[in-house]
């Protein structure tokens, strides 16, 4: 007898989640439901999935409101009206118009008028399919109402959204900060009634014995609405399922393709390469996944007809039919990649082909499948309240002041110290922590269908104006719709910009073509790089974790590349098989402690699992599984839920074959235990190789032309470090960095020679406007011959004229800045209107007389961090006292095992639980050389001497070598005070 309730999609107002819903109609004894959130459809499939598990009849609508003004209630009597409900929300929410006070046509759901609206609107004209609602709350205003008397039309409209006082306060709470008010300031007709709660079913109809046929109308509605689907193993693929004129046609049309474009992936194929072939188009034509191939490729191929780069990565290279027609660049037979990792009998739902494009193409790439097919639109993301957000955000909605919304927002607190009020906001963000927040875009799922995207929910229009589905991925999965990974990244636009720059500051050089990676590979001045962990920049392989992990490897090879992207991910990691693995590869006695089957099966990685297709290795050599069970349990592992029926049949084949073969109880244990804790973490090979790949080419860029390729770097947002870091390797390779100039910089960061000019962009508080005001005067009339000139050519603000003016972006002039701000006051009048129009006939400039001005290094440090967040000189040189006897990073390698002190600019720390719950720091530092070392704060040294802000600090400790890799095993550290501006310091005097 519900037809309105709410779970907590029904964003910043509901309370609790589809599963509670179902739990609490159960403990209500209410066996059939109708779930209508506000506004929205995410909860629907889920809703009908669950429904059954709890003996209850699910039934499925949108509740439509403008804000919280109720208009009507839509009920969807079958797919077909869930369709009509979905395409109605998604017009209204597409052009962000209010709902119309009569719903439009949708003949194949009920709709329902709830009564105050009716009554204020003394709507007396329904359609067959519409119906007035009444609440327990309402039947006194129906008993003197003329609508009592639309016997027919009346039905029981009860709305549930709470299920105690506590879910009411915190809608109350949600409500106010969706209205961004104090709770004590939030409207009444913000927020719901509390009778807005489930009762006991025998209750409601008591409450409306007195009017049977409103009770028996809603009976024969809720009676007539049956919408189905089929989730997990029954699903089927929703996929577009032809992608030319019928399915034979795309059979030939792949078939063709890997016979024409064979010879040049390879030009003398072997039996085995064709065998390959053969058994994948088999395979692929018999699971229907032939169309999937094509539009991975008809993608690809748009791209390359705009010279878009991108890389075909995931397990879709496990594919050879992939590498020969082209969406991929790495060769599985080279690899030995099992196809079935990527396909196999048991799989009913396309594969991967995770296709990485630059962030600047990526969305010309997403308009272009949108204008090729008809059904098609963006994965979303349920982004929910963090607890930590909640806090600030309940702080405000309290009323509490900043500092002690800081305080409960950062963590740092007593509880025994706090207030009720305060303890109250804990409480509630505890309660609301998980609920969704709002929507957003997933960061590269596409579906491309079959049917309307409306048969399954409704859209949204996000910023970049393609409609975006209200469910998730994993709902999306479950019911048979799988997406197009359609990725975004910066490293690719990183090499491309990279080989622009180059050939604009060195035209004369030879730049190899950035395909040829074979040649990469077999360059010791590259792979030395690798060696060294030399890699600022460079996708993938930057962070102190990986640089740390090259150099422990001695890495200079492709295949050990391939290796460690995969040995840094936690499923290696996390149960010691990366140490093991790097003691291995670096002493070859020890290869021989790894159990002898494991070794034979896993030689390239001495015995040790470190891919996911080591565990269908595993599986099929050690225990016997075919390759398409050996992928089922790869997959189980991993956290399919559909799998796990399958995973405990599997389980027990693996055991009993493996006792079979005579392996003692303790290994089959231990190997299963390795597949347990690895599987779910581990990266495919090729999607490895794809990344190694990607590293070569940009280790390339980064030893033979390293300042183009750190500015290519700046420009495409840098990477795992901030602009500070990324300047002083451009230092560090030759570079010399340059602020912003008036005639040099562009939008971006610019290099002539080895001179970097920072970009214009860079400066915090300078307007687009105004750098697009310099930028097109100069580039229509040339440079700047002085500064009265600029003021005569640029209708610029005094503000955003002394910002450029305090960046010293005018000293091409010669004359100090502090004069030049001085005679911008006097020469720009702020209540003179500025135009933009050319001025005919130029007034000469008039000088003033003005005090010498002495030059300060520490003003224009201290400039220079407002107003580009860093100094561009060393920060050692601001420190307030001279530096102690203390060693360099270079120098480390000679004081192995003993303790020292050293001077680090803090680059970045990483916070790592331990496994007792406590919590240890990986530091990074630049010391006074811009040389690199590391640091290692273990918990009782990170409670000790907590680091909370970057800045200089003197560490001291134990000097420690790990297989060639020297850190830091800090024993104390201490942030070091620097200069004040000097500029406050005389205001205080």
């Amino acid at each position: 007898m519900y037809l309105n309730c709410h779970t907590y999609y029904s964003l910043r107002y509901g309370t609790f989640s589809v599963e509670k819903l179902c739990k609490l109609a159960q403990k209500n004894a209410v066996s059939t439901l109708a779930l209508t959130d506000i506004n929205n459809t995410s909860a629907c499939l889920d809703f009908i999935k669950q429904a059954p598990q709890y003996q209850i009849t699910p039934i499925i609508g949108i509740d439509f409101r403008n804000g919280v003004d109720q208009q009507y209630v839509g009920i969807a009597a079958n797919n077909t009206g869930f369709r009509e409900l979905n395409t109605h929300l998604a017009e209204q929410l597409h052009q962000k118009k209010d709902f119309p006070a009569d719903a439009p046509e949708l003949p194949e759901c009920f709709i329902i008028y709830p009564l105050e609206k009716v009554m204020s609107r003394k709507k007396i004209h329904f359609r067959t399919n519409e119906f007035i609602g009444v609440s327990a709350e309402r039947l006194r205003k129906l008993k003197f109402s003329e609508y009592l008397n639309f016997e027919d039309k009346l039905v029981l409209l009860q709305s549930v959204s709470f299920r105690s006082k506590k879910d009411y306060n915190a809608h109350r709470l949600l409500r106010a900060i969706d209205n961004n008010t104090l709770l004590s300031k939030l409207p009444k007709e913000e927020q719901a009634p509390f009778s807005q709660k489930m009762f006991p079913e025998e209750e409601l109809l008591k409450e409306f014995e007195d009017f049977p046929y409103i009770i028996e109308n809603t009976r024969k509605l809720m009676q007539s609405c049956r919408v189905n689907f089929d989730f997990g193993a029954n699903r089927i693929n929703r996929n577009l399922q032809v992608f030319g004129n019928n399915k034979p046609d795309d059979i030939n049309k792949l078939r063709e393709l890997c016979y024409e474009r064979l010879s040049k992936r390879y030009p003398s194929p072997t039996q085995e390469i064709l065998e390959r072939v053969e058994k994948e188009l088999k395979a692929i034509t018999a699971l229907n996944f032939t169309p999937y191939f094509l539009i991975n490729l008809d993608i690809v191929e748009y791209a390359r007809s705009r010279n878009f780069p991108f890389i075909g990565r995931g397990s879709g290279a496990n594919s050879i039919v992939a590498y020969i027609i082209g969406v991929t660049n790495v060769d599985p037979i080279e690899l030995d990649l099992y196809f079935e990792r990527f396909i196999n009998a048991y799989r009913n739902s396309p594969p991967d082909f995770d296709i990485d494009f630059s962030w600047k193409d990526r969305n010309e790439v997403t308009s272009y499948i949108f204008r090729k097919y008809e059904n098609t639109a963006l994965l979303t993301t349920y982004v929910t309240f963090k607890r930590r957000a909640v806090a600030r955000e309940l702080g405000k909605v309290f009323g509490l002041p900043k500092e002690e919304i800081d305080k409960l927002a950062s963590g740092y607190f007593e509880l025994k110290e706090l207030d009720e009020t305060q303890k109250l906001v804990l409480r509630y963000s505890a309660l609301i922590e998980g609920f969704p927040n709002y929507l957003s875009v997933h960061s590269g799922g596409i579906a491309i269908l079959d049917d309307s995207v409306y048969n399954y929910c409704a859209t949204f229009l996000p910023p970049k104006g393609f409609r975006t589905l209200q469910i998730d991925m994993n709902v999306c999965e479950d019911v048979g719709i799988h997406k197009f990974d359609i990725l975004a990244q910066r490293g690719l636009s990183k090499i491309t910009d990279a080989i622009e720059i180059i050939k604009e500051n060195q035209p004369e050089a030879k730049i190899e073509d950035i395909e040829n990676i074979q040649l990469f590979k077999e360059d010791p001045k590259i792979n030395s790089l690798l060696k060294k962990g030399d890699c600022m920049g460079v996708f993938y392989v930057e962070s102190p974790a990986m640089r740390g992990l090259l150099i422990k490897l001695q890495t200079q090879d492709y295949m050990n590349l391939v290796a460690a992207s995969s040995v840094i991910r936690p499923g290696v990691s996390s149960g010691g098989m990366k140490e093991e693995y790097i003691q291995r590869h670096r002493n070859p006695e020890k290869r021989k402690e790894a159990h002898p089957v494991l070794l034979k099966i896993m030689p390239d990685t001495y015995g040790v699992m470190v891919y996911q297709e080591d565990v269908m290795k595993v599986a099929h050599h050690f225990a016997d599984l075919n390759f398409d069970d050996a992928d089922v349990l790869r997959r189980g592992m991993s956290g399919k839920k559909y799998l796990q029926e399958d995973l405990l049949r599997i389980k027990t084949t693996f055991r009993e074959n493996c006792l079979k073969k005579g392996y003692e109880e303790y290994l089959i244990e231990e190997v299963w235990e390795q597949i347990a804790s690895f599987a779910g973490y581990a990266f495919p090979k090729g999607h490895s190789a794809s990344y190694a790949v990607e590293s070569y080419q940009s280790l390339y860029l980064k030893r033979y032309f390293p300042l183009e390729f750190m500015v290519a770097a700046l420009n495409n947002g840098g990477g795992f470090y901030d602009v500070e870091t990324y300047l002083k390797e451009i230092k560090r390779c030759g570079g010399n960095i340059h602020p912003p100039c008036i005639n040099k910089s562009d939008h971006p960061t610019v290099i002539y020679g080895k001179d970097v000019y920072l970009g214009f962009g860079y400066l915090k508080e300078l307007e687009l406007k105004s750098i697009q005001k310099i930028l097109e005067n100069r580039q229509f009339f040339g440079e700047f011959k002085s500064f009265d000139e600029f003021i005569d050519r640029v209708s610029i603000s005094i503000e955003q004229l002394s910002i450029l003016l305090r960046i010293n972006a005018f000293r091409f002039t010669g004359t100090d800045k502090h004069q030049l701000l001085w005679k911008a006051h006097f020469k720009l009048n702020k209540t003179k209107a500025r135009t933009s129009q050319a001025v005919l006939f130029k007034p000469p400039h008039k000088d003033f007389e003005l005090p010498e001005f002495s030059y300060s290094e520490l003003i224009d440090a201290y400039d220079e961090i407002e107003l580009l967040g860093f100094p561009l000189c060393s920060r050692f040189r601001l420190l307030k006292y001279k530096m102690k006897a203390s060693v360099m990073a270079g120098q480390l390698k000679a004081y192995v095992g003993k303790e020292v002190s050293i001077y680090g600019n803090l680059i970045t720390l990483k916070k790592t639980a331990t496994i007792n719950g406590r919590y240890m720091y990986f530091g990074t530092f630049f010391d006074k050389n811009d040389d690199v070392f590391d640091t290692v704060h273990f918990p009782n040294i990170a409670e000790k001497y907590p680091v909370r802000a970057k800045g200089i600090y003197l560490c001291k400790g134990r000097v420690v070598n790990e297989l060639g890799y020297l850190s830091l095993q800090v024993k104390s550290i201490e942030r070091q005070p620097v200069l004040s501006d000097p500029r406050l310091v005389a205001a205080v005097y």
